[in-house]
């Protein structure tokens, strides 16, 4: 890759005029006084725990040097960036905007109340918590998502030529999340795709009480080929400003990665609650105080006679004044006061226009090739391979991809020929790290695309599930609904794969994911389900910007036979919709409802076969929907037979019968209850996994013990 050269830095003290230079003290005299605020108010119990930003006001150069069309994903400690950013936006308050955050009121513009928050729609501020870089593969997928919004006419709130900046600590730095950020941002650009992200790691020397070394970041970060590292001091405005321009300059022209290395100071402790003189000497925190940033401008806005020390003063004064002003006023505030309010932004559900959304595919039912015909009966894996043509063929804001999905079609050939009639640029392939995949997922998301990604398997999900739980969960709860992800998630998962895997190819393990506030998650056993709970979770993230997630049985992928050469796992993709929440029963017996979902529905109805020989009559309830659980439908099914066997292929512990078993008692069903699961272990190679999993045995055992006790 061609070595970028750094064009001469613009010189400083002629690039700051007058007015230029007060406004960026004010700022960054704004956010002092905001973490005094913010620490008077949680010392009198009327604000909550934040993490302030004293000694990096220096990032206030960094949102100077960008546009505010420029998206950003900042650090917790980036408050003078905020403040300067939202400076320019017309009848913006970052004063009242903090502070309504720090005491968690409700008309905190960005999280109402839920989460004290950096964040701004109106200043192209995506809200982040106290991310560790979690926040870094997103703000990749976002800049890959930019170039191809433009090319692909995809609707995208920022422009072309925009430049996504990211901003995280030293410490945070030393994550796998950032370090697999950095590393799919240079991989990217290696290819020649356009990827202008600006890193800004602000560095204090410090990951709350562990010591970063001095020149780590450098040696870390520096010599990365492909990536132009530049450095500053962040307690030098001049110099801050001066390498920050460089680097906007760099990323917005290029379109490649560039690394901006502040060097900072942390003032005050971690947080209001961190005494850091219980592992720092006197010495230390004097050295820092004495690089204070606020006192650098300062002598810096004197010595280039720009002011004098009495009117700097004067203005810092007046500043505090009105943050301890509206501190008193934003105390006054009503705060969220129900559950049904903070749940509020989790699960936007608009099941009629998710619906309409729906039949706009089933309108058509056609191909790339332009033919409309019915299709014939097909495999669990030929439907989703259909229903994704179709998709893709209706909506140019589709995109799939992930590990091995484009050319090789994926492992069991559900994506096969895919790239090949709607080209790399909307069916490619990622790097192997699911925190990378996800990431593009989330970025691509906030661009305007409905992302499709696959992971590969549902034990490589643990990898990377904190891009579930801590970014796409919660983006829309801490920017009450004002961003959202919609995405889904495809994982090719649970158990009973012959001839291959042991526990990473076959896992029965989704506690993990069934625990996440307001996703979605499905698992389609039969072909004409999986198309139809597809084109609704595609449909649920358009409409209501959904994050959903599709858990594919690996062993019902290519499987054709209920009874052997029957041919009844075939099914023709002609249901249209299915409403999430919403069961599919199979059969109409009067003494038994067996609930079960996945692998379990073809053990269940062969079960039932056997069940009837004996004279039981049993019906078989396939959930579909794992969150939210289908429980009109449960309870129906329950009360019709009065007698219930939930047969569960996951874990006895932390699986899915635990929940069902609960919410069956909670809404008040009083029959016969009983469970039968695999066991709490992990799955190994060959013939002993049928020791660990459960079997048809196990169901029609535990249905007879049920019936005749």
């Amino acid at each position: 890759m061609t070595t970028l050269s750094v064009p001469e830095r613009i010189d400083a003290v002629e690039g700051i005029d007058a007015e230029f230079g007060i406004e960026l003290f004010e700022s960054q005299v704004t956010s002092r006084h905001l973490d005094l605020a913010a620490r008077r108010l949680g010392a009198a119990r009327q604000g909550f725990y934040s993490i302030g930003s004293s000694g990096h006001e220096g990032n206030a150069a960094v949102a100077a040097a960008l546009r505010v069309d420029d998206p950003a994903l900042l650090h917790y400690r980036s408050g003078a960036f905020f403040v300067q950013r939202c400076r320019r936006i017309p009848g913006a308050d970052p004063i009242r905007d903090v502070l309504l955050g720090v005491v968690a009121a409700a008309t905190d513009p960005i999280s109402g109340g839920r989460h004290k928050v950096i964040g701004s729609a109106a200043a192209s501020i995506i809200p982040q918590t106290s991310t560790i870089a979690s926040h870094l593969p997103r703000a990749v997928g976002l800049a890959f998502a930019l170039d191809r919004a433009a090319r692909q006419g995809v609707s995208c709130p920022w422009p072309a030529d925009a430049v996504v900046v990211c901003s995280f600590g030293d410490a945070s730095a030393n994550h796998s999340t950032a370090v697999g950020a950095v590393n799919a941002a240079l991989h990217a650009a290696h290819q020649g795709v356009p990827m202008p992200v600006l890193f800004v790691c602000e560095d204090n020397g410090l990951g709350i009480s562990v010591p970063t070394a001095p020149d780590w970041i450098e040696r870390a970060y520096g010599p990365r080929p492909g990536l132009t590292y530049l450095a500053a001091d962040g307690c030098d405005l001049p110099d801050a400003l001066g390498a920050a321009q460089d680097a906007a300059h760099l990323a917005r022209t290029w379109r490649t990665p560039v690394f901006l290395h502040l060097r900072t100071v942390r003032l005050g402790g971690h947080a209001g609650s961190d005494m850091e003189s219980a592992y720092r000497g006197p010495a230390e925190i004097a050295a820092d105080l004495a690089r204070d940033p606020l006192l650098g401008t300062a002598r810096y806005l004197i010595g280039a006679g720009v002011a004098d020390a009495a009117e700097l003063l004067e203005r810092y004064e007046r500043i505090g004044a009105r943050v301890r002003e509206t501190a008193a006023q934003v105390v006054e505030e009503k705060r969220l006061d129900s559950a049904e309010a903070v749940i509020a932004p989790l699960a936007p559900a608009r099941p009629a226009a998710v619906r309409e959304d729906v039949v706009r595919t089933a309108a058509g039912r056609e191909s790339s090739s332009g033919a409309s015909q019915p299709s014939p009966p097909l495999t669990l894996a030929q439907a989703i391979n259909h229903t994704l043509d179709e998709l893709l063929t209706r909506d140019p804001d589709i995109l799939v991809f992930g590990e091995d999905v484009a050319r090789k079609g994926g492992v069991y050939g559900v994506t096969k020929g895919l790239r090949k009639r709607f080209g790399a640029r909307r069916v490619f392939d990622t790097l192997l790290d699911e925190q990378a995949i996800l990431g593009t997922a989330l970025g691509t998301a906030l661009a305007g695309f409905i992302p499709v990604p696959e992971v590969q398997y549902l034990a490589y999900l643990h990898n990377a599930a904190d891009q579930i739980r801590g970014e796409a969960a919660t983006l829309g709860f801490f920017s009450n609904g004002g961003y959202r992800n919609p995405m889904v998630l495809r994982i090719a998962g649970l158990a009973y794969q012959k001839g291959f895997g042991g526990h990473f190819h076959n896992d029965n393990s989704l506690a993990a994911l069934r625990d996440i506030p307001g996703v979605i998650v499905a698992v389609p056993s039969r072909a004409d389900d999986a198309a139809a709970i597809l084109r609704t979770c595609v449909s649920a993230a358009r409409v209501d910007g959904r994050v959903c997630v599709i858990i594919e049985p690996i062993a019902l992928y290519h499987t054709r036979d209920l009874h052997p050469g029957d041919e009844a796992w075939l099914a023709s993709p002609t249901i249209d919709h299915v409403p999430i929440g919403s069961a599919r029963v199979h059969g109409t017996g009067t003494d038994l409802t067996i609930v079960t979902f996945g692998n379990g529905v073809p053990m269940s109805l062969r079960t039932a076969k056997n069940l009837a020989a004996q004279g039981i009559s049993t019906r078989v309830l396939d959930l579909r929907w794992l969150n939210p659980l289908p429980l009109d439908d449960l309870l129906h099914h329950a009360e019709a037979t009065g007698s219930v066997l939930i047969a569960d292929e996951t874990r006895s512990s932390g699986g899915v019968s635990e929940s069902v078993y609960a919410a069956l008692i909670d809404a008040g069903y009083r029959g016969a209850l009983a469970r039968v699961t695999s066991a709490d272990s992990f799955i190994p190679l060959g013939p002993a996994a049928d020791t660990v999993l459960l079997t048809e045995s196990m169901i029609e055992s535990a249905a007879l013990r049920l019936v005749r006790r």
